[in-house]
């Protein structure tokens, strides 16, 4: 029996989680879970997988949530709280799964415990690569990559020799608006942006697919998971997302890992790994699919993929204003107070204004952050009252 703790259980990685759980009784147990704002979610998981220790986000919330536990249920509140979830002595591996860089000091505090990371923080990566490889490598702990890509090139990898490896292929399914006349992108709605074709995600994350900005996080993700340099990380645009993603070697052979479009599959792996063990996938049938077909990415049309590749070639401090950056954006743009390509547009002035720092302790990493977040909201008050560039 493999004890865990989930950061994030309200969110769809969380829920998700629970469901390989409730498919494997007898491997898997959950001794504590930390969430947000959704107490009701939370109570009715609490009630049903048992934890010995939750956390939620603020007092409010945790008065919300008491007549809900149980005799002998801890609840914990804020960051403090998710940080004691993730370092929790009981638990074996801790699914990182809170959203943005909120994420960051919980799984530092599970890396620096010594724990086994299902990582779907891909913040983590984004914010302090190099900083948190070096904790990895001091406390034992392991990154086992969750991201349905980087648990393909995981998997991919596995067997082979590393100086063989000629390039990483992430593929991207294109997004909502993979094929919308470029002048509609200025119009589209909130609810537009939403309607992920292939996966059920998050508000943040779909935002994010449908600028392509999630795929550039994939690839500084990549980068830290697998020790590849940027020029060797190519996107690849596959709108069916059946081939979740690819390892180029040398000899010009590609392995390739295929699934049906379910987190439940990397999820399972990263809890499990190095076994398999079912986890309720629909079976890939490639009879029934038909065509796959693959693109390059259009990087005038979604100039926030090569935003990601300018921060991480810059490195430093600059990815983790890209990423503070994105998610101010992002927020502005789902409370209606921006439209979409402003999105990139505010990206791009934010990091031309950074003075880039050495990114060498959490300390400059959380102060880049700060300072990125406190700019992208001025940027975003002056756009308002600027014609975007169309």
């Amino acid at each position: 029996m493999k004890n865990i703790s989930i950061l994030g259980s309200t969110g769809s990685i969380g829920r998700s989680t629970l469901e390989v759980v409730k498919q494997q009784p007898e491997r898997f147990n959950v001794v504590a879970l930390a969430a947000g704002a959704n107490t009701e979610l939370l109570g009715r998981q609490v009630r049903e997988f048992s934890p010995k220790v939750v956390s939620v986000r603020g007092e409010e919330e945790r008065r919300r949530l008491l007549p809900d536990l149980p005799v002998g249920t801890e609840c914990l509140v804020g960051e403090a709280g998710a940080r004691e979830i993730g370092s929790l002595d009981e638990a074996a591996v801790v699914v990182s799964a809170i959203v943005g860089a909120a994420g960051l000091m919980p799984t530092l505090s599970a890396i620096r415990a010594g724990k086994d990371i299902a990582l779907a923080n891909k913040e983590t990566l984004v914010m302090a690569g190099s900083f948190v490889l070096e904790e990895v490598a001091k406390s034992g702990s392991r990154l086992l990559p969750v991201d349905s890509e980087h648990s393909a090139i995981f998997q991919a990898l596995a067997g082979q020799r590393r100086e063989d490896v000629e390039r990483l292929l992430l593929t991207a399914s294109g997004g909502p608006f993979l094929h919308l006349p470029a002048e509609r992108l200025a119009l589209v709605t909130t609810e537009e942006a939403l309607n992920h074709p292939n996966w059920s995600m998050g508000r943040k994350i779909s935002v994010d697919s449908a600028t392509l900005m999630n795929k550039g996080l994939e690839v500084i993700e990549g980068r830290w998971l697998f020790d590849v340099e940027a020029d060797r990380i190519d996107v690849v645009i596959h709108p069916q997302s059946i081939v979740h993603s690819m390892v180029e070697y040398r000899d010009g052979s590609v392995i390739a890992q295929l699934g049906t479009a379910d987190m439940k599959g990397p999820i399972a792996y990263a809890l499990s790994y190095p076994e398999r063990v079912e986890a309720g996938v629909e079976r890939l049938d490639l009879t029934a699919r038909g065509r796959l077909d693959f693109y390059a990415p259009d990087r005038e049309r979604f100039p926030c993929l090569g935003l990601a590749y300018a921060a991480l070639r810059e490195g430093g401090t600059m990815p983790a204003v890209l990423n503070g950056v994105d998610e101010v954006a992002v927020e502005a743009f789902l409370g209606g107070e921006i439209p979409f390509l402003a999105i990139p547009e505010i990206v791009e002035e934010v990091m031309a204004r950074h003075a880039t720092d050495d990114a060498s302790d959490i300390e400059t990493i959380i102060d880049a952050d700060r300072w990125a977040r406190e700019t992208a909201w001025q940027v975003a008050k002056e756009r308002r009252s600027k014609p975007l560039k169309v």
